[in-house]
């Protein structure tokens, strides 16, 4: 009768450890950790594309890099631009810094793309400007400018063709074309001053010119 008690007890026993699901959290893969907000396995520190270009008052060239926002919208681009000797009466080394916006984002077939507005501003620093070191030479207001920042607005536009994706992310690539208008507070400043006889419209913008890459 003994026996008989013992095995029925074993076999319930048995049943209930078959009917019961095995422990998730120990069998399942672990979790992964939430990826950093904007692109997928792309760290947040880490610019979205490099940028090159000629021009614009911030260098006979420039190079640097930039982040975007906002799914492309917005954009900060970091540039070092540098102007030789012979051009500038003295050697110029610039870091800039730009703010863009771009509205608009028309596809125009499936490996083209065209932005044909973007407005915004930027902020420069000039090194390297005749007389900057000549600490003395002029009293503090012979100049009613800053010799070595300047700072204005942008307008222009892109085409941008979008390139095979990156293959370790699958992350789409785009190569992108640009041209911008610009100005500055001294020219503008300039031009509001002297409207009889001063600088004509056309002296009032620069023009740039390049090339921006996602990596």
């Amino acid at each position: 009768m003994n026996t008989l008690l013992l095995s029925a007890l074993l076999l319930a026993g048995l049943c209930a450890a078959a009917s019961t699901p095995p422990d998730t959290a120990a069998t399942s893969p672990a979790t992964p950790a939430p990826r950093a907000a904007g692109r997928p396995g792309h760290p947040w520190y880490r610019p979205t594309h490099l940028a090159l270009q000629t021009g614009g008052g911030l260098g006979m060239v420039a190079a640097g890099a930039g982040y975007e926002f906002s799914k492309s919208h917005l954009e900060a681009d970091l540039l070092i631009g540098y102007v030789p000797k012979r051009y500038a009466g003295s050697t110029l080394s610039l870091a800039s810094l730009k703010f863009l916006y771009s509205p608009f984002h028309l596809p125009v077939g499936e490996k083209l793309q065209v932005v044909p507005l973007t407005v915004g501003a930027y902020f420069s620093y000039t090194h390297g400007t005749l007389n900057d070191e000549l600490k003395g030479q002029y009293s503090s207001d012979y100049y009613w400018f800053s010799t070595d920042t300047r700072y204005g607005p942008l307008l222009g536009s892109r085409v941008t063709f979008l390139a095979p994706p990156i293959a370790a992310t699958g992350q789409p690539r785009k190569i992108s074309l640009y041209y911008e208008l610009g100005s500055n507070d001294l020219y503008l400043a300039s031009y509001l001053n002297n409207r009889n006889g001063g600088l004509g419209f056309g002296q009032l913008l620069t023009l740039a010119l390049g090339l921006k890459a996602d990596f």
